[in-house]
């Protein structure tokens, strides 16, 4: 783990808890490391939704009403 460090304190479903600790205990990985992993990677996929946000911004935008319409127009719905 980084040198660089926080404490923080963080409350878990029991369930999620106990898988928790025994995914640390298989991996030989602490809990705190796979903790760190998940937020990483949930951090990175909101990076990769707002890129892909940016470069679609000047897409025509259509209303969800219309979709509609438009499939039950067309037989879909």
């Amino acid at each position: 783990m980084s040198t660089k460090t926080k404490r923080a304190t963080i409350y878990l479903d029991s369930e999620l808890h106990k898988a928790l600790r025994i995914k640390a205990a298989e991996t030989e990985h602490s809990m705190s490391e796979l903790v760190n992993d998940a937020i990483k990677y949930s951090l990175a996929e909101d990076s990769t939704d707002l890129a892909a946000f940016d470069e679609r911004k000047d897409e025509p935008v259509t209303a969800f009403k219309d979709v509609l319409k438009k499939l039950k127009k067309n037989g879909k719905i």
